[in-house]
């Protein structure tokens, strides 16, 4: 009874959308019907696991539960469960790019939804399946199974997945080159769209028409195209989920701002809309990744405002709605139409109610309640925010391009400087030299010379693709770096000229986008306050013990905590209040969802949503350690890394490390660099400093090099 009742609450709010609570009752169910060996209970909470995984794009951890699950239900002769399992498991595998695998596993799960006489399910898969055969290129063969699903989904209550079957049939058109047949599919779809609200299928049906336009080179056509889906999908809020498919329809949201970028560089007078346009694509990013979170603050958390909690509760009711919908629909018996209709339009009224709401909210309220909006500075503000003698320079990838903007108080420009396939290549070579610190200390004695000549001359090669075309325009004290893409993993103060580092003659910081540059110049923090020292020690890093402990002599009033007293609720607590904040510990990354990155703390691990709503308003956090700062860059992500949640908690500035840093010179770094900074030096002065008097006892960049400062200098 346990295990059903654990089970039960946790589909209620797997319905509304709190994916947190649902799978730790599911965790919780599971273990009780292991312990009753309920193996029928045991089966549905690993399908329930499964489809959350899904959403969350837990890839692997879905498809081995979806098998999991589908053998448990073929053994007790569960059909349409066992099938739908096997459903997930392909979605799982085709995901994680196994075609093959993919396509046999929804042949079988397709046979099987015959047997068992449903009606909806095959078709849906014949969707699913005909997307897998498109991207692998097998057009033919994908345009036959989605045509067959979109004639049976056009006379089915689901209109968004009948219009989801049309746009890839204009996509394969589109392939294929038979523009006029694309166009036809495409218009179609926009004509039906007139009587659905759905901001995600408005995006896909006009971005898809200014592709179609661009082949044709009907430029000014496909920038309106484009425009209209950057409106839409401006719209698109939260983790709300709406009509979409599981596998996903276009791989990147944000190649619409790429596109107006592009035609906007066309014109030098155009140069400020597409540096908003830049600035456009970096702030969604920081939307999408915190909207495919698992934890969602309690509705009985302190110092929530009335609006905050209706923000929640609507949108909490809409995903309850649409889950109750789409299972409707899903269901193996006989639909009722009536009983669709009438959850339709009490979603209806509940997105209205919800978009009211948003309206009346400030950022800070829409983030609190859960919901993401995207937050920009304009070009006057992020130009106020800059002292005189700085210049930023943003780089964004368009296709394999990759342009620079240079922004100062007074000018703008914007210049293409390399191509993504090259510098890929030079930072391939260049992390091959930095893990070779890896090897044993013998061989690194040896070679010494020899690895500082190769390092060096990759970060030549880097400085000539990167810098070289706007090094005339890089004139002032200060330069702000904000890269794109694999640019995250570039060291820019180590870049080499042939004469001098750029950190030898400029101070140097990294932003994620100019907006949050702007923000952290204005950002409030605590002024005052003791330092926070957190260490957590082992085997691979035993000098962080010594490490904190020195800086705690040299900071004032520091409170120290190693080990396991390093707890996250320590750092909730005190982390609050403290001026400076330093975690010497890992950091791990996952990439197939960054979400579940996290820092180990004493006892615990501290994922990047449970960073992001701590309170830190500290003016420096700094995280000492092994790859703490690495980010794995997807296309259709910004910087998916803990940078984005250490500032979303309130964060002024921080220091990270752009690899595996050996543990004695990290030490020394940061004695240098707290004595630096207790001398009245600024932050991107002490770094700047710290780095040329560590170079004199380690030439290497490996050991001077690794640690970046991130937001206000």
């Amino acid at each position: 009874l346990v295990a059903y009742a654990d089970y039960n609450i946790a589909y209620l709010y797997f319905l509304r959308g709190e994916f947190g609570r649902a799978i730790q009752m599911l965790r919780d169910a599971t273990a009780s019907a292991k312990k009753a060996e309920d193996s029928y209970q045991l089966a549905l909470c690993n399908l329930d696991l499964s489809e959350i995984y899904l959403d969350l794009n837990l890839n692997t951890e879905a498809g081995e539960l979806g098998r999991a699950a589908h053998q448990a239900f073929q053994d007790l002769g569960f059909g349409y469960e066992g099938a739908k399992a096997l459903a997930f498991a392909a979605i799982a595998a085709s995901r994680t790019g196994q075609a093959f695998e993919a396509i046999k596993l929804f042949a079988q799960a397709k046979d099987m939804f015959v047997r068992d006489q449903n009606l909806l399910w095959p078709s849906l898969i014949d969707l699913y399946e005909a997307l897998v055969l498109f991207n692998e290129g097998r057009l033919f063969e994908a345009q036959r199974l989605c045509l067959a699903a979109y004639e049976f989904f056009r006379t089915s209550p689901m209109r968004g997945k009948a219009l989801l079957a049309e746009l890839l049939l204009a996509r394969i058109a589109l392939r294929m080159n038979d523009l006029p047949l694309a166009e036809r599919h495409c218009q179609s779809t926009l004509a039906e769209l007139e009587k659905l609200d759905s901001p995600l299928l408005q995006y896909q049906a006009n971005f898809l028409m200014g592709e179609i336009a661009r082949a044709g080179t009907k430029t000014q056509e496909a920038y309106q195209s484009y425009c209209r889906a950057r409106e839409a999908i401006e719209h698109l809020r939260g983790n709300l989920r709406g009509e979409e498919l599981k596998i996903t329809f276009f791989q990147n949201k944000l190649e619409v701002y790429e596109n107006l970028v592009d035609l906007c560089l066309r014109t030098p007078d155009r140069f400020e809309e597409a540096f908003g346009y830049i600035e456009q694509a970096k702030s969604r990013a920081l939307m999408d990744l915190l909207s495919h979170s698992v934890h969602v603050p309690s509705v009985a958390d302190p110092g929530q405002s009335e609006l905050v909690r209706s923000i929640r509760n609507f949108r909490e009711e809409l995903n309850w709605y649409y889950n109750l919908i789409e299972r409707e629909q899903l269901r193996p018996e006989e639909r009722s139409q009536e009983r669709i209709k009438q959850l339709e339009q009490q979603a209806r009224a509940r997105e209205a109610d919800l978009m009211r709401a948003l309206k009346e909210a400030t950022v800070a309220e829409a983030h609190q309640a859960g919901m993401q909006v995207a937050s920009m500075a304009s070009l006057e503000e992020i130009r106020s925010a800059m002292p005189a003698d700085t210049a930023l320079v943003e780089y964004f990838r368009i296709q394999d391009r990759t342009i620079a903007c240079v922004l100062t108080r007074d000018q703008l420009h914007m210049t293409p400087v390399t191509v993504h396939s090259r510098i890929q290549k030079l930072l391939q070579l260049l992390q091959l030299q930095i893990s070779k610190f890896r090897l044993n200390p013998q061989y690194l004695t040896t070679f010494s010379e020899p690895l500082l000549l190769s390092t060096d001359a990759h970060l030549k090669n880097l400085y000539q693709e990167l810098i070289m075309p706007i090094r005339h325009l890089l004139e002032t004290e200060h330069l702000v770096f904000v890269p794109h893409g694999l640019l995250h993993y570039v060291p820019f103060h180590a870049l080499h000229d042939g004469a001098s580092y750029l950190v030898d003659r400029h101070s140097i910081s990294y932003a994620p986008s100019a907006s949050v540059y702007a923000v952290c110049q204005a950002k409030q923090s605590n002024a005052s306050g003791d330092a926070l020292i957190l260490g957590v020690p082992d085997a691979q890093a035993p000098s962080i013990r010594t490490e904190v402990e020195a800086l705690s002599r040299i900071l004032p009033d520091a409170r120290l905590f190693v080990g396991e007293a390093a707890t996250e609720d320590v750092l909730r607590t005190h982390g609050r209040t403290s001026r400076m904040v330093h975690i010497a510990t890992h950091g791990y990354f996952r990439q197939d969802n960054p979400m579940f990155s996290s820092i180990r703390l004493g006892g615990s691990h501290l994922s990047l949503y449970d960073i992001s709503h701590l309170q830190l308003p500290a003016e420096l956090i700094v995280l000492s350690g092994c790859a703490t700062g690495l980010n794995v860059v997807t296309p259709g992500d910004e910087l998916m890394g803990l940078v984005r949640g250490l500032l979303q908690a309130g964060a002024q500035s921080l220091v990270l490390s752009l690899w595996d840093v050996h543990d004695e010179s990290t030490k020394e770094f940061m004695i240098d660099f707290y004595t630096h900074l207790q001398k009245g030096l600024s932050k991107a002065q002490a770094m700047r400093t710290t780095m040329l008097g560590l170079r004199e006892r380690y030439r290497h960049p490996y050991h001077w090099a690794p640690f970046s400062l991130i937001g206000k200098g």
